[in-house]
């Protein structure tokens, strides 16, 4: 074989120094930032409402991407959770009843991203210990409806994130779920209502409450962020910042309207890291996205091949495939109350098929009518006939069993349009029904075939949850 000639030569040193580089370079962190149960109206940068206040989430937002129609595929946290932390719909994996007794194994081929993480050499933790003097903790939240074969997130301390790279982290903060926590702050006459709740002290106080939850989160984020500059992280730590479902309101969380399934989401990408496609830092992304695109997303940057089964799709990157045409929801048993609702949404419309009708919105349960001031005050109201008929209409003994909507000239979705005669309007509803029905065949959607639960097993695992929460806390 003949020597190489002095050209070659050089190129073939200059490719070898470019390969050890890149091998020499600091594989990305991830840090994620879960808020519960809150929507983007909490956050000022989305400015949706006027009375919020959130600078340190507003310069994040600068100084990243944010996204204006990001979605969880369940409107309540264990469903939604057990979806984003696999990449797929909770509805085919078995875990979209709200918190079951007995949770299923995941399918072969399914796992946890943190276990794919893991097995690229990842740290994964979910933070619970940090600097005593933040003066506060992780919440440390999983609440996965399913069994995994090694426990979840085997570390939880902060400061062994940085011996300890690559990292993936999460960091759960529980201000925004009820009982809210922040000092008052928030005058309630600033507070925007939408039409279907009533302009009541109540709930103006209760709207209020929640806007200084998230005013309290804001201060938690800004601690979190200032350790991640004193500790040389920041230049290497991708930073995930969102809600685990829809806002913690009558119309929000556990049912599939925007509020419910909706959410804030922001990313930040290093500085001093090359950006990915699809990423602009100081921008914001209308795409429709659903949160189980996270995990794809994290695989593709840490160089782990996408599983075969994950149904999230990767939404930065070079992987990036057609922008989607609809997003999907699902809320079936929560706590006590059995409700199969599905949903699909495109850039214009949400249809939402309901398949029990005969279950009433208001239907028997004890942790809303123990922790949401509107839940029993608006029934009661609607007794005293003082509600308005959009507000009203919550309060029926039935729900209608499809809904459509049209968001840019209804944004809070209070006309439905299944009987709308208008040409636009009958091809909507046609086209957004067969693509719900493909899409329960095509994602083998559990929730068709009837849980084999009692009352008693439901009341029994609600108890064991506040058992739980009560020992962490």
């Amino acid at each position: 074989m003949r020597c190489l000639t002095h050209p070659l030569r050089a190129l073939f040193v200059v490719l070898l120094l470019a390969a050890a580089a890149r091998a020499a370079e600091p594989r990305l962190n991830f840090l994620w930032l879960l808020a519960e149960d809150t929507g983007p109206s909490a956050y000022s940068c989305y400015g949706e409402q006027k009375a919020a206040a959130t600078p340190v989430i507003d310069q994040l937002a600068r100084e990243g991407v944010r996204y204006n129609r990001f979605y969880t595929t369940a409107p309540v946290c264990s469903p939604s959770r057990s979806g984003f932390n696999t990449g797929m719909y909770a509805t085919t994996i078995g875990a979209h009843n709200h918190r079951t007794p007995a949770p299923p194994a995941l399918p072969a081929g399914v796992r946890p991203l943190n276990d794919w993480l893991e097995d690229a050499g990842y740290y994964t933790a979910n933070i619970r210990q940090l600097p005593a003097e933040l003066g506060f903790r992780g919440q440390g939240k999983v609440d996965w409806n399913f069994r995994t074969e090694r426990a979840p997130f085997p570390n939880d301390k902060w400061d062994e994130l940085k011996s300890h790279q690559p990292f993936y982290a999460q960091i759960n903060f529980q201000e925004t779920h009820r009982n809210f926590q922040g000092a008052k702050a928030t005058d309630p006459a600033t507070v925007v209502l939408p039409p279907y709740y009533p302009d009541h002290p109540v709930v103006r106080a209760d709207y209020a409450a929640y806007l200084d939850a998230a005013k309290n989160l804001d201060i938690k984020v800004a601690k979190i962020l200032a350790l991640l500059e004193r500790d040389g992280l920041a230049d290497n730590t991708v930073v995930i910042f969102m809600g685990d479902n829809g806002e913690a309101h009558v119309r929000g969380k556990q049912f599939c309207y925007e509020e419910g399934l909706r959410v804030p989401m922001i990313v930040r990408w290093p500085k001093k890291v090359p950006a990915p496609a699809h990423y602009r830092a100081g921008s914001t992304d209308d795409r429709l996205l659903e949160a189980i695109d996270i995990a794809p997303t994290l695989l593709s940057f840490a160089g782990v091949p996408l599983p075969e089964k994950m149904q999230g799709k990767p939404f930065l990157g070079p992987a990036v495939g057609a922008p989607k045409t609809y997003v999907f929801g699902a809320r079936d048993r929560c706590d006590e109350t059995a409700m199969r609702l599905r949903t699909v949404r495109d850039a214009r419309y949400r249809y939402i098929r309901t398949f029990t009708p005969e279950v009433p919105f208001f239907a028997p349960n004890a942790y809303k009518s123990k922790q949401y001031p509107a839940w029993d005050l608006m029934q009661q109201l609607a007794k005293e006939d003082k509600l308005t008929p959009i507000q009203a209409f919550l309060a029926a003994p039935t729900q209608p069993a499809e809904q459509l909507f049209d968001l840019v000239e209804d944004p809070h979705e209070i006309r439905n349009l299944t009987t709308s005669t208008k040409p636009e309007h009958v091809a909507a509803l046609q086209r957004l029904r067969g693509e719900l029905e493909s899409w329960i065949v095509r994602t083998d959607d559990q929730g068709r075939f009837p849980e084999k639960l009692s009352p008693a097993d439901a009341d029994a695992a609600v108890r064991n949850q506040a058992a739980k929460k009560k020992k962490k806390a």
